[in-house]
């Protein structure tokens, strides 16, 4: 008779906060191959360690499930991790100053982009325009974005590369910005963006699998051991993104749980392929199918029922009956997709949308259709959203605490409909809370600190804005976690420490669920384990 192997990590004197209601605490795992074997009590767990069993010690610490991000543009943020951080740029002056600082360490002529601008919570609160790129970086093509991506400033030796000039008409989905003489102001919006990103040099391939292996490790880092990496606008990176990956994966070097979205432009290339969701093996899948209904607030193309108090109703990124039609096409053929959408219009459409795709019953998806972002929705529409049966929401906490002001000041009032995630949650429907990095900080335990404080990051203001949405931490903790693996149709093999689930876990710093709910963003993570081993920690 075979003996059972003996464990090759056990931790023990640990917390562990396993998401199994079977078992939903515990001191103690044992970690055989590349799967959790048992969970128990110290003792217990101890008796089964051999003589080249690593043992830990976690001296009371925090163990959660490994973490999930389901709406993080990773290629795009590793190909961009040499850009500058201007998340980082508390001002409008230090924001020229951080590209000056730039434009003096490189030589002329190269590429100096930069990404996470929010003018919103500058002292300025005023918009960039060509003239101020061009006088912090005059030899240089420059280009940055927002931090929602949905608007980009370009100086004049950008603009002039992409060919956008006096009198250039905007492609359809786009907006190029012009003073009153007809003249680019430099602000781009929407689809216009990807006029300037074209001309950007790209990287090599063996440059982007370097950058991929920094990235999962900064993902390591912060506890995330799975990712929906989706795509961008414009889908200009769709097949580049899946062929680096698989190259990635052949490799041997993807230490990520990946699915990897298709763009929605794609839709009938995919499916005449036979392509579905869910597809690939345990760390590499193919994903969603994205489509976008509308842009961003912060932009002002948010697709809204009433006008913006600075702007207009904002817009449409897709015709209504085209986003249909690749849904309805994409459900009959397995693929399921995700929509983006951030006005209370766009998500008013996107519900009736898919409650006529549901009608029609003739679905061939086995994983839920996905609402992405719902950053404004009315009450009504709600109420209508709980009534489908295969749809999933997303949203993203950390951009609440980066939109507070920006809200307050497009829409007034009507913010109180803004960022719902406990009437959403509410509903019924899988929620999964998530990044949308770059636009906002891929740390998910800043994100459980904004879906439960509701808060900026510096702690303001004092009782929470619109506190009646908030989330407790233990709700929080589940759209990271096991949520996530149950929409992605890996239930049974992720999402919570339980024994024949994969050993992807985390070891926090400190107990999250007690201690004071303004300091959850300063959570560190001390190790994080991938099918069983440490990536992250020693």
């Amino acid at each position: 008779m075979m003996s059972e192997p003996t464990p090759k990590i056990i931790l023990h004197n640990g917390r562990l906060h396993t998401l199994d209601p079977l078992l939903p605490s515990a001191t103690a795992l044992a970690v055989t191959g590349k799967q959790i074997t048992a969970v128990g009590g110290d003792a217990d767990i101890l008796s089964m360690a051999g003589p080249k069993t690593r043992v830990i010690n976690l001296d009371g610490r925090l163990v959660l499930p490994g973490l999930w991000d389901t709406h993080f543009h990773f290629f795009e943020w590793a190909k961009n991790l040499d850009s500058l951080a201007l998340e980082k740029a508390d001002s409008f002056s230090r924001m020229e100053e951080m590209i000056r600082e730039r434009a003096s360490r490189v030589p002329e002529g190269t590429w100096i982009l930069g990404q996470g601008f929010n003018e919103s919570e500058w002292p300025e609160n005023r918009m960039p325009d060509r003239k101020d790129l061009d006088r912090a970086a005059p030899d240089h093509p420059v280009c940055i974005w927002r931090c929602d991506c949905h608007l980009a400033v370009a100086n004049s030796r950008a603009l002039e590369a992409a060919g956008i000039g006096n009198g250039f008409k905007a492609p359809e989905g786009g907006v190029v910005v012009t003073d009153d003489r007809g003249e680019p102001t430099g602000v781009l919006k929407e689809l216009a963006i990807n006029l300037i990103s074209a001309q950007v040099p790209a990287l090599t391939r063996a440059q982007l699998m370097d950058n991929l292996e920094k990235a999962s490790a900064r993902a390591h880092a912060l506890g995330l051991t799975a990712i929906h990496d989706v795509r961008l606008m414009g889908g200009e990176d769709g097949a580049e993104s899946l062929s680096v990956w698989q190259q990635f994966h052949r490799a041997g070097r993807l230490q990520l749980r990946c699915h990897v979205s298709l763009p929605g432009e794609t839709v009938e290339q995919a499916c005449q392929l036979g392509l579905t969701t869910g597809f690939g093996d345990d760390t590499l899948r193919i994903g969603w199918v994205k489509f976008f209904a509308d842009g961003g607030m912060g932009a002002r193309t948010g697709w809204m029922t009433e006008p913006y108090l600075d702007a207009d109703f904002g817009m449409p990124l897709t015709p209504v009956e085209d986003i249909q039609r690749g849904v309805t096409m994409a459900d009959r053929a397995g693929l399921s997709c995700m929509v983006h959408a951030i006005g209370d219009r766009a998500c008013r459409e996107m519900i009736q949308m898919f409650a006529r795709v549901e009608a029609a019953g003739q679905s061939n998806c086995h994983l839920p259709h996905r609402l992405e972002h719902i950053q404004m929705i009315l009450p009504e529409d709600l109420d209508r959203m709980a009534r489908l049966k295969n749809l999933a929401a997303s949203c993203q906490p950390n951009n609440l605490s980066l939109d507070i002001s920006m809200i307050d000041q497009c829409a007034g009032e009507r913010g109180k409909f803004a960022y719902s995630l406990k009437p959403i949650m509410e509903t019924g429907l899988p929620l999964m809370l998530n990044s949308d990095a770059p636009v906002a900080d891929p740390n998910p335990f800043a994100g459980i600190y904004s879906a439960v404080s509701r808060k900026r990051m510096n702690r303001t203001p004092a009782g929470g804005w619109y506190p009646e949405h908030r989330l407790t931490v233990e709700a929080a903790l589940k759209a990271y976690t096991l949520t996530p693996a149950r929409v992605s149709g890996c239930g049974d093999i992720l999402g919570s420490l339980t024994p024949g689930k994969y050993a992807d876990i985390v070891v926090a710093d400190r107990d999250i669920f007690s201690v004071d709910p303004d300091t959850l963003a300063e959570t560190k993570v001390d190790f994080t384990l991938f099918d069983g081993n440490i990536v992250h920690g020693s």
